[in-house]
């Protein structure tokens, strides 16, 4: 489950670069570093150098929004709503984006 929840996010994190730009291997490298960035946000050692110079509110924040986050908890077997919800929302809010890409190019 929690390997379809975060396949699902990057491809909708794919579909989103796809359409922001007009060249596939552009697409691939923005997607490649939206989501290693995803990805990379909750572990210890990024969260560990920002953690000197950036406020413990938005520490949290931006451990909130790991993906390796909600996915290790779902991968443990603890099938949580919230981690259900976030993954959803990403996808959502993704496909959102790439809506609003699609119609602003269809009006150009």
């Amino acid at each position: 489950m929690g390997s379809w929840l975060m396949a699902g996010a990057f491809l909708a994190v794919g579909c989103c670069m796809s359409a922001l730009t007009k060249n596939q291997i552009i697409a691939f490298i923005l997607t490649g570093i939206t989501c290693l960035t995803l990805v990379l946000a909750g572990f210890p050692m990024v969260l560990n150098f920002f953690e000197g110079w950036v406020p413990s509110l938005i520490l949290d924040l931006i451990a909130g929004l790991s993906i390796i986050a909600h996915f290790i908890a779902i991968s443990k077997g603890v099938l949580a709503l919230t981690d259900v919800v976030y993954f959803v929302a990403m996808i959502l809010l993704w496909l959102y984006l790439t809506h609003l890409a699609l119609v602003a190019k269809a009006a150009d």
